[in-house]
């Protein structure tokens, strides 16, 4: 049993309850992502999975065999930033960090889930286009919680790099 984490296999860990955060931080040493509440009610823990936005504390890393998983570490390449984390640092998204890789593995699943057309609460319409607009986009983001007052830099900054992407 193995994982794919940022491109590359590894062992699953042998102790199936361990979770896929303490397996990345503890095993793989991956600690872009954050502990924060181990509860699922922050968001810092959230990683990608086959491009989909999972909380890491409440998932068992054994579940994700096989699976395509991103961190913060996996986002970046050669040529430098992903273009949200960049954009994160022109915005002025983040103060204390704590929360920034949570909040930049969310935006780009949430804009995946926007591009297929998956409404959110705010939604005008449930069938076809999402249009990420402001109050859209900080629905789709309740679930990352900044406590330090960055968010309207964080807003700003998904704005700017993913609705552009999305609309293409």
């Amino acid at each position: 049993m193995s994982l794919i984490i940022n491109g590359m296999a590894v062992a699953a860990p042998a102790d199936p309850r361990v979770s896929l955060l303490d397996h990345l931080r503890e095993t793989l040493h991956l600690t872009g992502t954050k502990k924060g509440c181990n509860q699922g009610a922050c968001g810092a823990c959230t990683v990608l999975v086959d491009g989909e936005r999972i909380l890491s504390c409440l998932a068992l890393a054994v579940q994700y065999d096989g699976r395509a998983i991103t961190t913060i570490e996996g986002l970046a390449n050669d040529d430098g930033l992903h273009p949200l984390q960049a954009a994160f640092i022109e915005h002025d998204g983040f103060q204390c960090g704590y929360c920034t890789p949570g909040q930049i593995c969310s935006a780009i699943g949430m804009a995946a889930e926007a591009k297929r057309g998956v409404p959110s609460h705010v939604s005008a319409d449930l069938v076809g286009d999402v249009a990420l607009t402001r109050e859209e986009v900080q629905e789709r983001m309740s679930g990352n919680l900044c406590r330090c007052g960055a968010h309207n830099g964080i807003i700003d900054a998904i704005r700017h790099t993913l609705v552009e992407e999305v609309a293409a």
